[in-house]
């Protein structure tokens, strides 16, 4: 990657073992799955589990990841299941 181009970065909703729902960012949210199942991940989920990914978004820069965790987080439980199963819906 040369000094130009910019990381894309990643939004996700992982299902913890509890069914709690974690909400997080990062590059690479495949690896970040297998860091969190680990017990290597965040203190929330390392008691809760395995833990699934189960809603993602791509977005251009960390600064929008960040803006749009916290737009999320302020959402309802049923407003995230919403969001979830809305994806699920789009991508079938």
């Amino acid at each position: 990657m040369s000094g130009t181009e910019q990381k894309q970065w990643h939004f996700y909703l992982a299902r913890c073992s509890d069914d709690s729902l974690y909400a997080g960012i990062a590059v690479d949210p495949v690896k970040r799955m297998e860091v969190h199942n680990a017990g290597k991940g965040a203190r929330y989920t390392r008691s809760r589990l395995p833990v699934a990914m189960v809603y993602s978004e791509t977005l251009p820069d960390q600064s929008s990841a960040l803006k749009r965790e916290a737009e999320v987080r302020k959402l309802s439980r049923k407003q995230k299941e919403e969001l979830i199963a809305r994806k699920a819906t789009d991508n079938s």
